[in-house]
């Protein structure tokens, strides 16, 4: 039982950090909107999230097919990384950023932060409620 608290509370953490590395680099995207040359960055996360999912299926053997499959919940090893992007541009100076793009970019995942943060706050109430029983 434990093992799944953790396990949820722990892939709640890493989509905070890739959150907060997205943030990071959306702000770094619009500091640079003017700079010539820029390129900008993104975060990958929620693939190597899916990725890390599907390879990490446990099965056992089944003597007959009624039986339920087996397996154990484990945790994800999947982290945030920043990827820049170098796509060409459609403006003269070299520069791919987008400033629209990149602003609505930021209210989604301000959004996706504070829906995260919500979720890890309600995971805390249920380990403090089963702790104290109020």
């Amino acid at each position: 039982m434990i093992d799944k608290i953790s396990n949820k509370t722990l892939m709640l953490e890493k989509a905070l950090d890739a959150a907060w590395m997205r943030n990071e680099a959306i702000s770094n995207n619009i500091a640079n909107v003017n700079t010539p040359g820029f390129k900008k960055s993104y975060v990958r996360f929620e693939e190597y999230m899916a990725d890390a999912q599907e390879k990490f299926q446990i099965s056992g053997a089944k003597k007959d097919p009624r039986f339920l499959p087996i397996g154990k919940d484990r945790v994800i090893s999947a982290n945030p990384e920043i990827v820049r992007e170098n796509s060409t541009s459609m403006r003269r100076d070299g520069n791919n950023v987008d400033i629209d793009v990149e602003m609505a970019e930021l209210a989604k995942n301000t959004i996706k932060y504070n829906a995260l943060i919500a979720q890890l706050s309600k995971e805390f109430a249920k380990i403090k409620f089963a702790i104290n029983g109020r």
